[in-house]
């Protein structure tokens, strides 16, 4: 039976936010704030890209004042971190792997919505990725953080890339939501073999 693809898109998009969350709390935790704080940063964090997104495209009021499942997905989350951040090995690494898994996903969703607005698909790529990496950026500034965006290993690249994946296979009537599912998985795993390999772009201002 065909997936309903308006599920499927709301299931990743509320994904996005609670991963996103998470990354916000977890950051949040190493700077040792309360639970208030950790719920503040986390919701910020899960909302940014999708907000300024939304505002960009005129689409008023934001996603998550016409439904407040989103902000409640954020606060469970960050709540639920609260609790579970003591226990991990490494913060860190827990915030890097759960921002490379909400970058994935906001890429090809925000894609998805932009392109579902109506914009052309230059202007629904350039959505994708400032949703992917926005909410990261307000992250890292609440939190005095340095800015993931400037780490070496390839961060845009990966959501450039899987958002224009998901363009392409949108074009080829593909069943279900293989397209979304290819997008993501794409941005995902490019960005996972960064991480692992510390995969860069060349920079002429890189000191050798």
């Amino acid at each position: 039976m065909p997936f309903d693809i308006t599920a499927v898109i709301s299931i990743m998009g509320l994904s996005a936010v609670g991963v996103f969350a998470v990354s916000g709390a977890l950051d949040a935790a190493r700077q040792k704030m309360d639970i208030l704080g950790l719920m503040l940063i986390g919701t910020a964090t899960g909302l940014g890209g999708g907000t300024l997104r939304d505002v960009l495209l005129g689409k008023l009021p934001v996603f998550w004042i016409r439904e407040p499942i989103w902000i409640i997905i954020c606060l469970l989350a960050s709540a639920i971190t609260y609790f579970i951040a003591p226990k991990l090995a490494s913060r860190t690494r827990a915030l890097i792997w759960m921002d490379a898994v909400g970058l994935a996903l906001f890429a090809v969703v925000g894609t998805e919505i932009a392109l579902k607005f109506g914009t052309s698909p230059l202007i629904a790529v350039c959505m994708g990725v400032m949703t992917g990496s926005f909410g990261g950026i307000a992250r890292d500034l609440l939190c005095g953080s340095n800015l993931t965006l400037m780490n070496e290993e390839l961060y845009i690249t990966p959501m450039l890339v899987g958002s224009v994946t998901y363009l392409i296979l949108n074009t080829l009537n593909l069943p279900y939501s293989y397209d979304l599912m290819g997008g993501f998985l794409v941005a995902f795993i490019l960005r996972a073999l960064a991480i692992q390999f510390h995969i860069k772009l060349p920079n002429m201002y890189r000191k050798s």
